[in-house]
C-alpha cells in the first residue's frame, strides 16, 4: 500500500502521450462538465486541446495508486515561449499592457483541473506545491491567467463579480483590462448593498484561493460563449506574499 505522503507525483509532461493525458483529462472536466468547446478540441479521440498546448509547459500530477493516471493538470506559460506563440493565451480577452510594462518576471497559468474523484483533498495541495517549486526555479514574479466562473448569464453572477470588483481590483500597475469589443463590467451591484457573505459563497474555489494569497482581478469580464464561461483575469504579485502567505502558498495553498 502506497502511503499518502507519497502517493501522488508532480512532473512537466516530457512526451506526447503524457500532454494528451492531460488533454484527455481537461476534455472530461471542461468539455464533458462544463459544456466548453473549441476549434481544436478533437471529440473522436476525447480530447480537449487549442493552438497554445505546444508552447505551454503541461504540470501533471499523477496518483500512483491508481495506477499512475494523471489526475491533475496546470498549463504554465513563461515570457519567452509567449514570444514564440506570439502572444499569451489571455491576450485574447484582455489588455496585458500593464503586466507588459511591468518589467516583472511573468508567468501565465491556465486549464487547472483536478478529475472529480479526487477534489476536495490532498490532490490539487500536491499540485500547488509543484507550481510553487516551478515558480521558485524560474524566478517567477508575477502569475496571472483567466479563471472561470461556470455560465454565461451574467446577471446570475452579480453578486460575486461586484464582491471581485469592490474588495480584489488589482492596484493601477497591475490592472489588465478586459478586451473592449467584449467589455462585461463587474460593478453590478453597488458595494453598500452587495451581500459579501452570499457573493463570496459563489466564488469558484480556486479564485478563493488565489484571494487569500492576496490575489486580484483586473477591470471587467470576459464572456466566453464557446467555452460556456464568463472569465476574470487572476493576478498575483509574489513579492506582495506575507510571510503567512508565503508559507501557506509554498506548503500548497489548497490544503
Amino acid at each position: 500500500m502506497i502511503a499518502p505522503a507519497s502517493r501522488f507525483r508532480v512532473e512537466i509532461a516530457g512526451d506526447t502521450a503524457t500532454v494528451e493525458a492531460a488533454q484527455r483529462l481537461r476534455y472530461e472536466v471542461f468539455v464533458d462538465e462544463l459544456g466548453g468547446d473549441g476549434p481544436l478540441v478533437d471529440h473522436a479521440a476525447r480530447l480537449e486541446r487549442d493552438r497554445f498546448d505546444p508552447f505551454f509547459d503541461h504540470l501533471i500530477l499523477r496518483d500512483r495508486a491508481g495506477g499512475d493516471a494523471v489526475v491533475g493538470v496546470y498549463r504554465l506559460l513563461r515570457p519567452e515561449a509567449a514570444a514564440r506563440a506570439g502572444q499569451f493565451y489571455s491576450e485574447d480577452e484582455y489588455d496585458l499592457a500593464p503586466l507588459r510594462a511591468s518589467g516583472r518576471r511573468l508567468l501565465e497559468l491556465g486549464r487547472s483541473c483536478v478529475a472529480r474523484p479526487y477534489r476536495g483533498g490532498d490532490a490539487l495541495w500536491h499540485l500547488w506545491q509543484g507550481l510553487a517549486a516551478y515558480v521558485e526555479r524560474h524566478g517567477i514574479e508575477v502569475l496571472f491567467g483567466v479563471a472561470s466562473f461556470h455560465g454565461t448569464d451574467v446577471q446570475a453572477l452579480a453578486q460575486p463579480l461586484s464582491l471581485l470588483h469592490h474588495r480584489h481590483l488589482a492596484p493601477p500597475e497591475l490592472r489588465v483590462r478586459a478586451c473592449e469589443a467584449h467589455f462585461q463590467p463587474l460593478d453590478l451591484i453597488p458595494d453598500d448593498v452587495l451581500d459579501r457573505r452570499a457573493a463570496m459563497r459563489e466564488v469558484p474555489a480556486l479564485v478563493k484561493a488565489y484571494l487569500r494569497l492576496g490575489g486580484c482581478v483586473g477591470e471587467g469580464a470576459f464572456v466566453d460563449h464557446a467555452f460556456n464561461t464568463t472569465d476574470v483575469c487572476l493576478v498575483m504579485d509574489t513579492a506582495r506574499l506575507s510571510a503567512q502567505q508565503r508559507a501557506r502558498y509554498t506548503r500548497g495553498v489548497m490544503r
